[in-house]
Order: structure tokens, then C-alpha cells, then sequence
């Protein structure tokens, strides 16, 4: 045993900290749940916003999108070294960040969909977008890097990491589906002839009410949650030696480029959902009932989650179900289905198997800390959750600009009155590229993790022997 790692038990025992329990679990799902509230606006009806409310074009949205999310991905690395060399207090080391923070980040979320921004000139609009756009990306890093870190120090047990992990994803399935459904149903309003177009007004609304509920629930886990694994800092390390411990971290850089994958997937299928049932089958309950799939299949999922990593591994039971997913999509795209409901029961079975990566995807993240300490000696997840931030976010940046792009490429017309009727061609385009390009993304995700991610079951257990003996641990 290391002398650090016996300053981290030695630590530990000077405090007096409770158990872990459902107390904690509760509190770190308030998170995501909190969390979602705003990443399931933002993320799935921002675009529409600005295209079909504010008038920007597809293309100015899709370069917005990217240089933002490109700037904010080195934000999260820098964050999360500073969470790493932050002072560690009396409630730990993430917990304070996520209690400071929570105040600018839900107040900046209000400040995306200002109405009275239609009235600006074009040039306006776009300096609007772009400062307040880039304000939000930099306050989302302050609070989702130290609370992703924050799992690890919870707890050091795996089966306690596994079940913050699920609850983590339930309440990501609570606040994002609770979005996706009464977000589309209330952003309409009905005009004078009896057509219904979407309203600035009403977004400044459910903006309002989605910041209240998401501070309400980021406090929740500040209150509820309890840091146990406690780190002194070993002071500033050289970036070399920083850099050349995070490529040793082969799990690290393969759940990257799996987590891109991933990610852009999800950016383009919010998106793509979004104009699907809006200009496609023109029925906005359906689209409720899309973007309430999308996440309400994690909750379906969570009761078997403990079970298939059991049975067959993270990896093995990951690889299974993107692989299913992606069938399901092609199936969708060649049967060329025209009515709404029907496609509803594919769209079902096709969030399935990426719900089911989406949910142990946070299992995997605390994988790769504890690989990085089992290849480096290291305590890192500050960093390591940062560099894995920094791929969500270059994802987010390529899914907002291929998402802007395509509508360009397609000819989507944007609008300022709350929309416009697009040609029969263009509808058909949306159709396809709301089904291959997620075929496409999850059939390379499911690729990479078959032949690069070195954790599988019998791996994972192998690294887990050996820390707990070097962490001092007892089974």
C-alpha cells in the first residue's frame, strides 16, 4: 500500500461519516434529474427555438453549436483539474462546487430564450445567441464535472458505484422524459385562423419552470449526499506527466471515442425527434411520446441493469444492445413508415438498446478511474471525468453542426413566425436522417467497444481484486 493510499483510509477514519445507504442514492439521482431539466430543453428544443422563433438559419445555428461545444470541452478539462487541486472541506471536494454553481447555471438556462430577441435585427439576434449560448456552456461544465466526479468519492465500493450510476440514469430518464413530453405539448400557441405555431412567450416560461425545478433538485444533492473518499491534494503535476498518465488509460481514450459516438447520436436523435413529428408526420402528441421514450426506456430498463452486468459484463451486454438498436433503426428507414403511431413501437424498441448503454454509462466511467489508478497509482477522476466531458462535448459540437448543416443541406426554411411548411422532399430527408445517422453512430459505437475497450468481465473483476488489497478494502 501507497503512502497516499494509507493517508486516504487514515483520513477517513477521523471522520465521523454514515454509512452509504438510499439516502445517497436519492440524492445523487436529484442531480441528473435537476440536471435534465435544462439539458433536456436546451439540447433537444434550443435549435427549434432559434430557427423557428428567432429565424436564424441552420447554418449559423450548426457553427454556433460547434465552436461552443469545442470551447467548452477544454473548459471541462480545465474544471475538472481544479476540482482535483481544490481544498478539500467538510463536505468533501465536488459537493461544494455543485452548491456554489447551481445559481448562475440555472439563471443563465432563463437567459437562452428571451422573446423579445425576435425583435432584434439579425446581427443582434446572432450576438445574442452566441454570448449567452457560450455563457451556458462554460456554467454547465462548473456543475456536471464535480457532480460526476463526486460518484467515486461517494463511495469506493462497486456496488455502490453501480447503483449511483443507475439512479443517476433514472433521474436523467425522469427529467429528461418529464421535458420531452409536456415541453412540446406547452410550447405551442393556436393563431387566429386555428393553426398552431411555436411561441417565444411560452419558452420563456418553460424555461423559467425548468430552472426552479432543477435548482430545487441540484440543492437536494448537495443536502443529501455524502463524500467518503477523501483526498488530499498532492499539489500541481506537470502537464507531461498529467498527459502521459491519462494514454496509458486505454479504457479512458476507447470509452472517449465510444462516449462521442454515443453523444452525437443523442444530440442529432433530440434534434431530429424534434423536426421529425413537426414536419414529417406534423403531430406534436406524438412527438411527446417520442422524447418520453427516449428516456422513460431507462427507467424500464434500471430493475435489470445489476443483473445483465452480472450475467454478462458491462462491455458484453453494451455491445448486444447498441448492436440491437442499430437494427431497429434500419428496419424503421427501409420500411419507409408513414403513420405516426406505427413508428412509435419501432422508435420503443430502438431506444431500448441505447437506453440500456446510456444507463451503465456512468458504471463504466468509474471503470476507467479506477483503471486509471490501477495503470498510473493515481487518483485522478476530477480529470478523468473532465476528459470525458470534453468528448460529450466535441460530440454535442459535431451533433449541433451536422444537425444544422443537414437542415441546410436539405433546404429546411427557417422561420420567425413559428414555423413554415416544408416541401415533400424536405420531409423526406428529415425522414432519413432521423433514422440512419443513428444507425450509423451506434453500429461504430458497438464496433469500437467489440474490439478496443480492454474491461470486460473477467477484467473488471481482475483490476477490482487487485485495488481493493491496494486501497485496503476487505470484500
Amino acid at each position: 500500500m501507497t503512502v497516499r493510499d494509507e493517508h486516504i483510509i487514515e483520513s477517513n477514519k477521523s471522520i465521523n461519516i454514515r454509512p452509504f445507504g438510499f439516502r445517497d442514492k436519492f440524492g445523487y439521482m436529484c442531480g441528473d434529474l435537476g440536471n435534465c431539466f435544462i439539458l433536456g430543453l436546451v439540447n433537444s428544443f434550443l435549435m427549434i427555438y432559434y430557427t423557428n422563433v428567432l429565424g436564424i438559419s441552420g447554418v449559423i445555428v450548426g457553427s454556433l453549436y460547434f465552436v461552443t461545444k469545442l470551447f467548452d470541452a477544454f473548459v471541462d478539462v480545465a474544471v475538472g483539474r481544479l476540482c482535483d487541486t481544490s481544498k478539500l472541506t467538510a463536505k468533501g471536494r465536488f459537493n461544494p462546487w455543485v452548491s456554489r454553481m447551481k445559481y448562475p447555471f440555472c439563471a443563465v438556462a432563463v437567459l437562452l430564450f428571451l422573446p423579445f430577441v425576435s425583435e432584434f435585427s439579425y446581427t443582434a439576434k446572432i450576438i445574442y445567441i452566441c454570448g449567452s449560448y457560450f455563457v451556458y456552456g462554460a456554467l454547465l461544465s462548473t456543475v456536471n464535472i464535480p457532480y460526476g466526479a463526486m460518484s467515486a468519492a461517494i463511495s469506493s465500493n462497486p456496488a455502490d458505484r453501480v447503483s449511483l450510476s443507475t439512479y443517476r440514469s433514472i433521474g436523467s430518464a425522469i427529467g429528461g422524459g418529464a421535458t420531452g413530453f409536456f415541453i412540446p405539448i406547452l410550447m405551442y400557441t393556436t393563431l387566429v385562423d386555428g393553426s398552431q405555431v411555436i411561441s417565444g412567450e411560452r419558452f420563456l416560461w418553460i424555461s423559467i419552470g425548468c430552472s426552479v425545478l432543477a435548482f430545487i433538485f441540484l440543492t437536494l444533492t448537495c443536502q443529501l449526499t455524502t463524500e467518503r473518499v477523501r483526498v488530499e491534494t498532492k499539489g500541481s503535476v506537470p502537464i507531461s506527466v498529467l498527459l502521459k498518465g491519462l494514454l496509458r488509460n486505454k479504457a479512458m481514450i476507447v470509452l472517449v471515442i465510444v462516449d462521442l459516438l454515443i453523444v452525437i447520436n443523442q444530440g442529432l436523435s433530440g434534434t431530429n425527434m424534434t423536426y421529425l413529428f413537426n414536419d414529417y408526420f406534423h403531430n406534436k402528441e406524438a412527438m411527446s411520446v417520442a422524447l418520453l421514450f427516449t428516456f422513460g426506456s431507462l427507467v424500464l430498463l434500471a430493475p435489470s441493469a445489476s443483473w445483465l452486468t452480472k450475467r454478462f459484463g458491462k462491455k458484453e451486454a453494451s455491445v448486444g444492445a447498441l448492436l440491437f438498436s442499430v437494427g431497429m433503426y434500419l428496419v424503421m428507414y427501409f420500411c419507409h413508415i408513414t403513420d405516426a403511431k406505427t413508428y412509435l413501437v419501432f422508435l420503443f424498441l430502438a431506444t431500448l438498446g441505447a437506453g440500456l448503454f446510456n444507463l451503465m454509462i456512468w458504471a463504466f466511467m468509474t471503470d476507467v478511474c479506477d483503471y486509471h489508478q490501477y495503470v498510473t497509482g493515481d487518483r485522478e477522476d476530477g480529470t478523468v471525468y473532465g476528459v470525458n466531458f470534453f468528448a460529450r462535448k466535441v460530440g454535442q459540437a459535431c451533433a449541433g453542426a451536422i444537425g444544422g448543416f443537414m437542415l441546410a443541406i436539405i433546404g429546411y426554411q427557417s422561420s420567425s413566425t413559428g414555423g413554415m411548411v416544408q416541401s415533400s422532399a424536405v420531409q423526406e430527408n428529415i425522414y432519413m436522417m432521423a433514422n440512419l445517422l443513428p444507425a450509423l453512430c451506434l453500429f461504430l459505437a458497438a464496433i469500437t467497444l467489440i474490439y478496443f475497450y480492454p474491461l470486460n468481465r473477467k477484467q473488471t473483476l481482475k483490476m477490482e481484486e487487485t485495488l481493493n488489497k491496494l486501497n485496503g478494502i476487505s470484500k
